[in-house]
């Protein structure tokens, strides 16, 4: 079928770090199926600000996939300030205060109080310039982990493109295969009806000669699978050439991989012939194959 255009799977995993001296940062990008794109942004306490571009950035380079994005700082010692969030303290001071006396409740105490989440928090060293600074080196950051998630993704697109490429060849064997076996299979039926019709005559059976032309015309149309064989072919033909075209062609192929699945269908139920039946079965067990395959595709 020839060198394959690039495909892109939608599982895959990267991380990339970065620092300015005082503080240091590392994203890490993952994805998985999913049969659109799902962003879902893990980002720490105060950097919730980042949400609107980690989205853009990641719906920029992605078409398919559940992308989860985490972010996770660090900070040098030297720069580590603390100090004491006294709003939140005189809060629960106060509301000790409202309780106090009461035998059934210990009295607080202040080192208690302190040990509180939110209570005592890092010093914010830097001013609206230096986090607009930090922001755009941490998404730099995060673009160079974006890249290597996508050649991380393209990588395992070419072995499934193979995969795929394999999968087609399989049902176009198996569809010439049924071709060939449906002339046989039809001389074989018809020998057989007219065996049948026959008897049905010299036993006088009464039905008009005319009735039964029309009925064995009528079985024939049932039992005829061309066009069932003439959809599989085009139905190969697509999938090869989405594969040669590359790109965000997953759902493409998904379609297919349903519309091969429905005639491989209606071919086992016409077959009424064991050698067909067995190519049908082949073809049902290649197509799911194909299917599993096309859903890991962006």
């Amino acid at each position: 079928m020839g060198d394959m255009a690039a495909i892109s799977s939608m599982t895959g995993f990267a991380r990339a770090s970065g620092s300015d001296g005082a503080a240091g940062w590392s994203w890490e990008v993952k994805s998985v199926n999913g049969r659109a794109l799902d962003i879902r942004c893990r980002l720490p306490q105060g950097m919730e600000r980042l949400d609107p571009a980690v989205r853009s950035a990641v719906s920029a380079r992605l078409r398919r996939g559940n992308v989860t994005v985490g972010l996770r700082l660090s900070q040098a010692p030297e720069a580590a300030g603390m100090r004491v969030n006294r709003v939140w303290l005189d809060e629960l001071i106060a509301l000790a205060a409202e309780y106090h006396g009461r035998d059934d409740i210990a009295p607080p105490r202040l080192d208690g109080m302190l040990a509180l989440r939110g209570v005592i928090e890092t010093a914010d060293q830097s001013d609206e310039a230096g986090d607009a600074q930090d922001d755009t080196a941490m998404l730099a950051t995060l673009g160079e982990a974006i890249s290597e998630l996508v050649r991380d993704r393209q990588a395992e697109g070419t072995a499934l493109a193979a995969a795929l490429t394999d999968r087609i060849e399989e049902i176009t064997t198996l569809t010439q295969r049924a071709e060939a076996l449906a002339p046989t299979r039809q001389e074989a039926l018809g020998e057989r009806l007219r065996e049948q019709v026959a008897a049905l005559v010299s036993a006088g059976s009464g039905v008009p000669e005319d009735r039964l032309a029309t009925e064995l015309a009528l079985l024939a149309v049932k039992i005829d699978v061309t066009e069932e064989i003439d959809r599989l072919k085009s139905h190969c033909a697509a999938a090869a050439r989405h594969l040669q075209e590359g790109g965000a062609v997953g759902r493409k192929l998904d379609f297919l991989a349903q519309e091969f699945n429905r005639e491989a269908n209606t071919l086992c139920s016409k077959a009424s012939h064991s050698a067909l039946t067995e190519v049908g079965l082949a073809l049902k067990a290649a197509i799911d194959q194909f299917r599993e395959q096309a859903q890991n595709v962006e």
